[in-house]
């Protein structure tokens, strides 16, 4: 790899393609002794921040389950982590996403090529099926939920109903970025497995791995300071202005309340018409506001639990809103004034 000398548009890879884990140990180990104690719990609620690493530590624990079959096998038992070769056969058929024994619920294109704001109770009800008949493969059925935030009422429904009868052999890993707000119902049938944020230097490592440029690039140094331990964060930064847009929102964000009208037609500018990268760094940036006056208002939460509601209510319509902006390409300006009008009003 070689310095860059202008900004990238960085493929960022499937988590089902990344190998490498950080700063995640504690939590890898977790999974490992479970399951090489013979008696692993069926599923699993993987939570925490977007964008540092649970999606891939649920890819990593599935590999090596359908690797390695016999969880009272040596090999198992003097396993130190959950790395398997990458030209194993089953790391390369789930890479591709065609291994029979491994499912996964993510959110996918309706039949016009658009992105789906939620996964559906019929891609949901695929675990019926999955779990219900022969596998393909030997062995383990592993089912990952990415995420369990995005599934409607309905799927959520129907992802319960397999969880409360799991079959025999069976393993669920669903990650959630708001582990809170998960249907009690749900969580009552996992064991929870918080991932915290990761340090500056694991960002920088996982980031310039995803990136292919060097890890003394200033610019991404500048992006792994800004990301509050998310490699997703730290990458959105690091295209095109997304940084400079960042700092702008953020700015914006902290006049709360009251904001300037021009401000924010400035800001809908910015952002343009169909920079997914720009607008990304848009709604990061107000998902992490959000994140920081929840958990304020959750350290004091008699006082302010109305206001916690609220904020909770409108972090799940910007998401929505977000969503529906990127999956039909629609104008960027009138996203801007409803997100700042619905927190202007949840903060007065």
């Amino acid at each position: 790899m070689s310095a860059r000398t202008t900004e990238p548009q960085i493929a960022v890879p499937h988590p089902r393609e990344i190998t490498a884990l950080f700063g995640h140990h504690e939590a890898e180990q977790t999974l490992l002794n479970a399951y090489r104690g013979g008696r692993i719990p069926h599923a699993w609620l993987i939570g925490g921040a977007q964008g540092i690493g649970k999606a891939t530590l649920a890819y990593r624990m599935a590999r090596f389950v359908l690797a390695h079959r016999d969880p009272l096998s040596a090999l198992v038992q003097s396993a130190e982590t959950l790395d398997i070769d990458p030209s194993h056969p089953v790391a390369r058929h789930v890479a591709a996403g065609a291994h029979g024994g491994l499912l996964t619920l993510e959110r996918s294109l309706n039949d016009k090529g658009v992105m789906r704001t939620v996964i559906t109770v019929d891609e949901t009800r695929e675990t019926i099926s999955f779990f219900g008949s022969t596998a393909a493969v030997d062995g383990w059925r592993v089912c990952i939920v990415d995420t369990v935030d995005e599934l409607n009422a309905n799927a959520a429904n129907a992802l319960l109903k397999v969880l409360e009868e799991p079959p025999q052999r069976s393993l669920f890993l669903l990650v959630t970025n708001a582990l809170a707000r998960v249907l009690p119902t749900i969580q009552s049938r996992c064991r929870k497995l918080p991932l915290r944020p990761l340090g500056i230097d694991d960002v920088i490592h996982a980031a310039a791995q995803a990136a292919q440029i060097e890890e003394n690039d200033p610019l991404l140094e500048e992006a792994a300071q800004a990301a509050e331990g998310s490699v997703s964060r730290a990458l959105n930064l690091l295209g095109g202005g997304a940084l400079k847009l960042h700092q702008r929102t953020a700015a914006l964000l902290n006049t709360l309340p009251h904001v300037d009208p021009r401000e924010l037609h400035a800001l809908g500018d910015a952002l343009g018409g169909s920079d997914r990268v720009a607008l990304g760094a848009f709604v990061d940036s107000v998902d992490r506001w959000i994140g920081e006056r929840m958990r304020a208002d959750d350290a004091h939460a008699n006082a302010n639990l109305p206001r916690l509601a609220r904020l909770a209510e409108v972090w799940e319509k910007i998401n929505r809103a977000a969503r529906e902006t990127e999956s039909y390409n629609l104008e960027r300006k009138p996203l801007v004034f409803s997100v700042f009008g619905l927190l202007a009003e949840a903060t007065r």
